[in-house]
């Protein structure tokens, strides 16, 4: 399978972040460079779970040095902010089984959406085992 790429609009768009922000971070060092130059550059999943894992480091209140350390090894960051009132948050809800949900914030998780989809399938496979139910393909 050939692995997902971006332009630049189209990750901006997932992570919710400015071009300008986008480039910055690369500039700094932050996000890897893309693949080619100017309007013809393209940006991989890599990318897209960098500027994610940035972009929930800085909205926890870490600065961009200490980003810098966290994701070239360092150790983990302060522990997060308390949630406050009017905060969003983006959370998917799967219906595993009858009484069943798996709650996952992927950003909060550091999950890239392979990974995520991986999960799901692998706990619906185990839901299906535990309850004694034919295995979904």
């Amino acid at each position: 399978m050939t692995p997902r790429s971006f332009t630049l609009d189209e990750l901006c768009t997932l992570t919710h972040l400015p071009r300008r922000t986008v480039r910055y971070y690369v500039q700094m060092g932050l996000v890897e460079r893309p693949e080619g130059e100017t309007r013809a550059a393209r940006y991989s999943e890599r990318h897209l779970t960098q500027l994610l894992r940035i972009k929930q480091l800085s909205g926890d209140g870490v600065s961009l040095e200490r980003i810098r350390e966290v994701l070239a090894g360092g150790d983990a960051p302060l522990a997060p902010r308390p949630r406050q009132a009017g905060q969003v948050e983006v959370r998917s809800h799967v219906h595993v089984a009858p009484g069943i949900e798996l709650v996952i914030s992927a950003t909060e998780a550091g999950l890239t959406p392979e990974q995520v989809r991986t999960l799901i399938r692998d706990l619906m496979r185990a839901a299906d085992k535990a309850l004694g139910q034919d295995p979904q393909p």
